[in-house]
């Protein structure tokens, strides 16, 4: 009788740890759903040399400060 117990005490725990971690991850999916982000994989959308932003076009961000021998 004992065994019994023991065995229906743990397929709840396993049914209740699987319904836990299926909300879990529903949770999870709603959230990353609320994000938009522009590029999924900007590296493998354009092919090389097409980025958005050429160098050229770019301001530089590097000031000349001071003298330098």
């Amino acid at each position: 009788m004992e065994t019994l117990i023991v065995l229906a005490a743990v397929a709840l725990l396993i049914a209740l740890g699987t319904r836990l971690i299926h909300r879990l991850n529903a949770q999870h999916d709603a959230r990353i759903a609320a994000h938009h982000y522009g590029e999924p994989f900007p590296a493998t959308s354009r092919p090389p040399g097409y980025s958005r932003h050429t160098p050229a076009a770019q301001p530089s961000r590097r000031r000349l400060t001071g003298t330098w021998p």
